[in-house]
C-alpha cells in the first residue's frame, strides 16, 4: 500500500503567515503538520508516500528531504495548479501504479491515527472507505448522505443545504478503481475536479465504498483559531519531558506538564502546562500558561503568554504584568513589545489580511 499527501494549497486563510511559509510547514506542539501527516502514515506501515506539491514546493522538499528521517521514501508530485483533489489523484498514477492507497490532506490533524482504518481497509473487499466526522458547519465541506443501513446514499461538495452534518475530513482510501472515476467525471462549477464527485461514480456504478465514523477529535488547520484548537488538542496528548541540555533555575515554576527541548532556558518563570518550550529559547521573568507552544529560538522576557503559538526566531518583550498576550498566533522573526516612548500609544507593522484586536 502507498501513501498520497496533499500539500499543494496556498493557504490563503492564514495570510500572512502563508506568504513567507507552506501552510503544511507551520507547527502544532512544535512539529510541523506534515511531518504529523507523515508520521500517521508511516505508523500505519507505510513506507513509500508522494506529496503532491504546488507554489510551495522548494520549501517543502527543502524541509522534508527524501523521507529518511522519518523512515519513508517521499516522492514529489507536481501539480502546476489547484485543480481539485480528484485531479490530484489523476497526476499521482505513475507513482500510484494500480496499488491501493491512502491519500490524507496535508494540512489536516485527527486524533488516533490511521493504522486501523488501513488494516481494516487492506483486510476487506472493499474499493474505497472515506472517513466521516460530524460537524457544526457541514456547508464548508463534502457532505456525505447515507441511507438507513449505513452505506453512502450521495456525497455533496460544499452543498447550500447540506443533507446531513457528516463532514468528509479529508482521509480517503482507494483501490486502482479511482482511477476510472477520476478519468470519467467532468470539472465542478468551481473549475475543479472534484473528490466527491470521483467517490460518487464509484457509488452509483456499484463499487464497495466503505463510510468510516470518526468519534474523536479531528481539525482542519486552515484558520489561524484551527491552529490554536489544534495545538491545544496535541498537547494535551504529548508525554511531557525534560532534555537533560535544558536548563531551568530554583526561581522557576515548571509544572508535569511541560515539554521544555534541548538548550532551552527558564529563568524566573512560571511555565503551566499543557506547553512546549523548544529548543534554544529563552524563558525569563516570564509567565508561559496552558495550551501555548514556544517555537525553537524564541525570547520570551518580562512578558506574560497564553493559548499561543510563537514561531521560531521571534520575541515577545517588555509587556510586564498589566497585559496578557492570549490566543495569538505570531509567524517567524517577529517582534512585539512595549513602547516607552511619549506619547504612549499602539505602533504597528502589519503585512496584507493581518487580523489584530487591541
Amino acid at each position: 500500500m502507498k501513501g498520497l499527501i496533499l500539500s499543494g494549497g496556498k493557504g490563503t486563510r492564514l495570510y500572512p503567515l502563508t506568504y513567507t511559509r507552506a501552510k503544511q510547514l507551520i507547527p502544532v506542539a512544535n512539529k510541523p503538520v506534515l511531518v504529523r501527516v507523515i508520521e500517521a502514515i508511516r505508523s500505519a506501515g507505510v513506507e513509500e508516500i508522494g506529496i503532491v506539491v504546488g507554489e510551495t514546493a522548494p520549501e517543502i522538499k527543502e524541509a522534508l528531504g527524501n523521507g529518511q528521517a522519518w523512515d519513508v521514501k517521499l516522492t514529489y508530485i507536481h501539480q502546476v495548479s489547484p485543480d481539485g483533489l480528484a485531479h490530484a489523484v489523476k497526476i499521482s498514477r505513475d507513482f500510484l501504479q494500480d496499488e491501493p492507497f491512502v491519500m490524507f490532506l496535508g494540512d489536516n490533524v485527527i486524533q488516533g491515527g490511521i493504522g486501523e482504518l488501513i488494516r481494516s481497509f487492506a483486510a476487506s473487499d472493499w474499493n474505497s472507505q472515506i472517513v466521516l466526522k460530524e460537524v457544526d458547519n457541514p456547508s464548508a465541506y463534502g457532505v456525505a448522505k447515507l441511507r438507513p443501513d449505513g452505506s453512502i446514499e450521495q456525497l455533496i461538495e460544499k452543498p447550500k443545504d447540506p443533507p446531513s452534518n457528516l463532514a468528509l475530513v479529508g482521509i480517503y482510501m482507494f483501490d486502482h478503481h479511482v482511477f476510472e472515476a477520476v478519468e470519467a467525471i467532468k470539472p465542478s462549477k468551481r473549475g475543479e475536479l472534484e473528490i466527491t464527485d470521483a467517490i460518487q461514480w464509484l457509488v452509483e456504478r456499484g463499487y464497495r465504498v466503505y463510510p468510516h465514523i470518526h468519534q474523536g477529535w479531528w481539525i482542519d488547520t486552515g484558520k489561524p483559531t484551527d491552529m490554536l484548537e489544534a495545538n491545544a488538542h496535541v498537547l494535551e496528548e504529548v508525554v511531557p519531558s525534560l532534555d537533560p541540555s535544558a536548563q531551568i533555575d530554583e526561581q522557576s515554576q515548571v509544572d508535569k506538564r511541560v515539554t521544555v527541548q534541548a538548550g532551552a532556558r527558564i529563568v524566573r518563570s512560571v511555565v503551566r502546562g499543557p506547553a512546549i518550550i523548544g529548543m534554544n529559547a529563552v524563558i525569563e521573568d516570564a509567565y508561559i500558561g496552558p495550551f501555548t507552544s514556544i517555537y525553537h529560538d524564541v525570547t520570551v522576557r518580562d512578558a506574560q503568554i497564553e493559548r499561543c503559538i510563537i514561531l521560531e526566531k521571534s520575541e515577545v518583550v517588555g509587556l510586564g504584568r498589566g497585559m496578557i498576550l492570549r490566543d495569538s498566533l505570531i509567524g517567524r522573526h517577529a517582534r512585539v513589545g512595549r513602547s516607552t516612548e511619549l506619547p504612549m500609544g499602539v505602533k504597528l507593522n502589519l503585512g496584507d489580511y493581518s487580523n489584530i484586536l487591541i
